[in-house]
């Protein structure tokens, strides 16, 4: 006779006992869900643990003892990480009974951030980061300076393997940590020079007084170095953000200053001729991408110090409206750092800072001192103001512009732009919408998609640059407004993703120099005021081919020039040289025929060689096998890594700056090959 149903329940339950909970010793919670603490284990995450590392240091610095931090990447992946702090101390922990030393390489949670005199400011939020770096490296060698002793401990995947011992005598004092990250946890072990000098940097402006210094010594003939250090702290790292903008106002504003001797706040603002804002937030030198209490306090201040600036010097008349947030903000370069002992950020991503005493405390420092600035540099304080109201002015040419493209996107499918072939489906998660350059490329692509979950927005000529003109300017733009009321998601602070009617927005342009500008605008449009759309994995660049080979029945497309000669090759045509630069022979002619520069329909040997230099070369089938079809198409996802990187590469490419864009083409012309004109 079968159980009763309530009786096997009750088995269950009674099987489930203490027996079945695992506790994971030590660092083994590490080892096994390594992305809680580093976040992935591809690139982001082998590069984390660097930053635990050099976090150890800045601390350190901020708490006054570190003057010196050097980072060398070394042969075989090892890196180290050393600086001339007062050295992790060895002397036996009175919990652990272990050496603190051990103790803070092995134990969670464990470090000089919990009070008891280690630090009174810290970027570290949980004590857990050199104890991760520890576990997620198969080889780990700690040497500590201190006593008048050079001390030296090694590790292993989180375990010791060799104890505590003396191996030196030194009169100075410091930590080294080196460590060479376990390549059966990480799936990218191979360290990137430049995000690790991008980041440096920016901690060296953070911490000034500071010098940083990172060698590059994994190849003998291959070595360099970088060396930072910046007096002027955050106001140096404003220039540096600026470097390639025009200035409007010459003197840097610039305040260090505590509050009740707990809270130290440091803020740098300049005005440029941009329209657009550019801020950065930091606390305890933790980037806080999504701001804070500490943003919350300086917007509020501004707004209001400005406002009551051009009162009372007869800027802003009795009648005129009062200048809002989004007024003020229009140009404006800032960097807030705060540093506290207590920081209360949202989760252990530290992406938001949630203390409300720093508010208060931001704002009145910064609201005090940036209004004797004012005072103080009138012709700053008019070239600021100018800049306010032209903004207020394009504010309002622009509500109604902005008004009449939401409301006429919030509308039924009755009012979506003419040119747009829609899909046939309603289910966004499916659906996709190719932004498609002209009219030609459009009419192969409404032909050749499938019409079930495949859009078709075909834009006539190049896309007004965003960079270089103010909303007001933007909405007036036809393509612009239809992209907007298509996507049907709002733009800039509107744009609500729920709302987006397509999954994937996808971006396909001809592969040459004029479909290269118009991606390029497009991506500026979409960073500017779709950042969100790129921020959740929605927008996708295609990659159509440049090449169709036919031999016989045979025919093959190719999307990479490096691809050519090879594929050529197996083709049975006889290369000189693999180099795609040299010339091919003609089997039946003896002819030499330059690779890079075949045109449409050559013929080399037994294979046709035809070269799209535009999507409307392809028929509709062809482009659906090569572009559109996703069994076989080539697309690539436009990603943000480092927000201060791409702002300055859209600032050179698109900004109104010349001489910054005509060395950036200058220093990368070798870099470009077959070039179409």
């Amino acid at each position: 006779m079968p159980a009763k149903k309530s009786d096997s329940k009750k088995d269950k339950a009674n099987s489930y006992t203490a027996s079945n909970i695992t506790v994971l010793e030590g660092l083994a919670p590490v080892r096994k869900r390594p992305g809680m603490y580093i976040g992935n284990t591809a690139g982001e995450g082998l590069h984390h643990l660097i930053w635990e590392a050099v976090d150890n240091s800045i601390d350190e610095a901020m708490a006054g003892y570190c003057t010196a931090i050097e980072i060398c990447l070394l042969p075989d992946g090892k890196v180290s990480v050393a600086d001339n702090g007062r050295g992790i101390p060895v002397d036996k922990h009175k919990t652990t009974k272990k050496s603190a030393l051990e103790t803070v390489m092995t134990t969670l949670h464990a470090g000089g951030k919990f009070g008891d005199g280690g630090y009174k400011v810290s970027g570290g939020l949980h004590g857990v980061g050199i104890s991760v770096v520890n576990a997620l490296s198969s080889w780990v060698r700690t040497e500590v300076q201190r006593d008048g002793k050079i001390w030296a401990m090694e590790f292993s995947q989180g375990e010791v393997k060799s104890k505590l011992k003396t191996v030196g005598t030194s009169k100075e004092t410091g930590t080294k940590q080196i460590f060479k990250p376990d390549p059966t946890i990480f799936t990218v072990t191979e360290f990137n020079w430049d995000t690790i000098v991008d980041h440096l940097r920016q901690q060296a402006y953070l911490t000034k007084g500071v010098r940083i210094n990172i060698l590059d010594e994994r190849e003998a003939d291959k070595k360099r170095s970088h060396s930072f250090y910046f007096d002027g702290g955050i106001a140096s790292y404003v220039k540096h953000l600026n470097r390639n903008n025009e200035i409007k106002q010459e003197k840097v504003f610039y305040i260090d200053k505590q509050v009740d001797e707990v809270i130290q706040v440091e803020i740098a603002v300049q005005y440029v001729g941009e329209f657009r804002e550019s801020l950065y937030s930091y606390a305890n030198n933790i980037h806080t991408v999504e701001g804070g209490m500490h943003v919350m306090g300086f917007r509020s201040a501004l707004t209001r110090t400005l406002n009551n600036y051009a009162r009372s010097n007869s800027i802003l008349k009795e009648k005129d409206e009062n200048l809002t947030g989004e007024d003020v903000r229009e140009g404006l370069t800032a960097v807030i750092s705060v540093k506290l002992p207590e920081p209360q950020f949202e989760g252990q991503t530290k992406a938001k800072l949630g203390n409300a005493e720093v508010r208060s405390a931001v704002e009145s420092i910064f609201g005090d001192y940036f209004s004797a600035y004012l005072e103080e540099n009138p012709r700053d304080a008019r070239e600021i103001l100018g800049k306010c109201l032209l903004a207020a002015q394009a504010r309002k040419a622009a509500r109604s512009a902005r008004d009449t493209v939401l409301r006429k996107g919030a509308l039924d499918g009755m009012t979506l732009p003419g040119k747009l072939a829609d899909c046939s489906s309603r289910s966004s998660d499916k659906s996709e919408i190719f932004i498609v350059e002209g009219d030609s490329a459009g009419g192969s692509a409404k032909q050749g998609r499938n019409r079930e979950y495949q859009a078709i927005l075909p834009l006539r000529g190049k896309v007004l640059n965003v960079e270089r003109a103010r909303v007001d300017k933007m909405l007036a733009n036809n393509e612009i407004k239809s992209l907007i009321i298509a996507l049907g998601a709002g733009f800039g602070e509107d744009f609500d993703v729920e709302k987006l009617r397509y999954n994937k927005v996808i971006i396909m342009t001809d592969a040459d120099v004029d479909g290269a500008h118009i991606r390029t605008l497009l991506l500026t449009l979409f960073y500017r005021y779709f950042a969100e759309l790129i921020r959740q994995g929605h927008l996708y660049v295609a990659q159509p081919p440049l090449y169709r080979l036919q031999k016989g029945k045979d025919f093959r497309y190719i999307y990479f020039q490096e691809q050519l000669n090879d594929e050529l090759k197996s083709m049975g045509v006889d290369i000189k040289d693999a180099d795609i630069s040299e010339v091919v022979e003609d089997e039946e002619t003896g002819a030499e025929v330059s690779a890079g520069e075949r045109g449409v329909g050559e013929k080399v040997g037994k294979v046709n060689i035809q070269r799209y230099k535009g999507l409307g070369e392809m028929n509709a089938e062809q482009l659906w096998e090569t572009t559109m079809d996703p069994a076989t198409r080539i697309l690539k996802q436009v990603t943000i890594e480092d927000v201060e990187k791409a702002d300055e590469i859209f600032e050179i490419l698109m900004g109104g700056e010349v001489a910054p864009r005509k060395k950036f083409i200058q220093t990368r012309a070798k870099q470009v090959k077959n070039l179409d004109i």
